[in-house]
């Protein structure tokens, strides 16, 4: 039997605000050393699948040089490993990605030229560990078309899942895409798929012009679970969609929970990442380190509390980094305070500078008031913030901006620069 694995990481993860500007939403930083994508390859490889081809689209520049020939994941094989596919012009219609089943559509001639039996298909903007083996064998003894990964959300988050109803033998009779009301339960659709091929290329062939099959979730598998034997696999791990900036924050600081069930340390299932090489973290004799991540290259000569860095970045002596997020190369500045703040890769934050600045955490930014709205702050890329400088709550920094994009000495709550 041949098993192939299909990773969609074309998204956009416009909910990441400038988090995703300038790079696709699988390769965001995360954990560190980790880029999001990396537990989904991980997984496949940790699950026995060897034959992998990641679906890009939007910005895939710091995707395509993460993945490369894929060594790092034990990829890099003559037969099978992995293989990035791109949309492309061609002379029939092949064009941008319009959707996800689209994306697989044409892409068809990959399954075929593997002759694949089951097809695996994955979103590659989830954090989790699954053996996917175990979920195979269950679609197999229950001689399904379609398995689809599931495991209960809270209620007031039903809106951004696709939920199944299930019969008493776990058969999906309804599948109802991100419901407005919230009357259709609580089993999510975690975007984990098994088919079986053939089921999958015909069922992709059948949306006419009329009726193009574009999206999985409003096309695909509504007329699956009329056609075909469609069935729901319960999963009760650790599993995260980081789609959004206070679920990428609140993953982030549930990692330094001892209690975490993620375990990121467990030698038997080991995340797989590309790695560059760095010095050794090193610690000053003032600094202070509670309760957090520390990767290497980083040197901290102030106080860390509840945070992650990631490599390469320097806390200068006096600076306070609190419930934060720093990714690579970020320098702080002499006595800079950060208070629950992401700041993206080789940032500068000026001497004596306050990030997340006042107690109230509830006003909203004002130009995505539905991405950033409980206290989080996000400095962009490169961004230079100036010496002293006062910025609030739920604000955005956006990319490359300097010390003149500043005017005054404070950014009020739910502003943008």
């Amino acid at each position: 039997m041949r098993i192939i694995a299909m990773i969609l990481a074309g998204g956009e993860g416009t909910r990441l605000s400038v988090l995703s500007e300038k790079r696709a939403k699988p390769s965001v930083p995360f954990a560190g050393k980790f880029r999001i994508i990396d537990f989904t390859l991980s997984n496949c490889v940790n699950s026995g699948i060897f034959d992998v081809a990641v679906l890009t689209q939007y910005r895939p520049h710091s995707l395509n040089s993460h993945i490369g020939n894929g060594k790092p994941w034990d990829l890099d094989r003559s037969h099978g490993g992995v293989q990035l596919l791109q949309p492309y012009q061609g002379r029939r219609d092949e064009s941008w990605y319009k959707g996800t089943a689209d994306a697989v559509y044409q892409n068809l001639n990959y399954i075929r030229e593997r002759r694949a039996d089951i097809v695996v298909l994955l979103s590659g903007d989830h954090i989790y560990k699954m053996d996917y083996s175990a979920m195979i064998d269950f679609h197999q003894k229950r001689r399904a078309d379609f398995t689809v990964g599931v495991m209960h959300v809270p209620l007031e988050e039903t809106d951004r899942f696709g939920i199944m109803t299930v019969d008493d033998q776990q058969n999906v009779v309804e599948f109802t895409e991100k419901p407005k009301n919230r009357d259709k339960g609580t089993l999510a659709s975690m975007g984990i798929y098994v088919f079986n091929a053939d089921t999958l290329m015909r069922r992709l062939g059948e949306g006419g012009d009329g009726s193009p099959r574009i999206d999985f979730g409003k096309h695909v598998i509504p007329a699956m679970i009329s056609n075909d034997k469609v069935v729901a696999y319960p999963f009760e791990g650790y599993w995260v969609d980081v789609g959004t900036i206070q679920s990428y924050w609140e993953t982030s600081m549930e990692l330094l929970d001892p209690n975490n069930t993620l375990k990121l340390y467990d030698p038997h299932w080991v995340v797989h990442t590309r790695s560059e090489e760095r010095p050794p973290a090193k610690f000053g004799p003032q600094s202070q380190v509670v309760q957090s991540m520390v990767r290497n290259g980083s040197v901290v000569r102030g106080r860390v509390e509840r945070s992650v860095l990631s490599p390469g970045v320097y806390v200068s002596p006096g600076a306070i980094v609190r419930d934060s997020v720093i990714m690579n190369d970020v320098w702080i500045g002499p006595g800079a305070v950060l208070d629950r703040v992401i700041v993206d890769k080789n940032a500068v934050v000026g001497a004596g500078a306050r990030l997340g600045y006042g107690d109230d955490l509830t006003v909203p930014n004002k130009q995505e008031p539905e991405k950033l709205n409980t206290g989080v702050s996000v400095v962009g890329k490169s961004a230079h913030l100036p010496p002293n400088i006062k910025v609030g709550r739920n604000v955005v920094i956006n990319a490359d901006r300097d010390e003149e994009h500043f005017p005054t000495d404070e950014v009020a709550s739910g502003e943008t620069v």
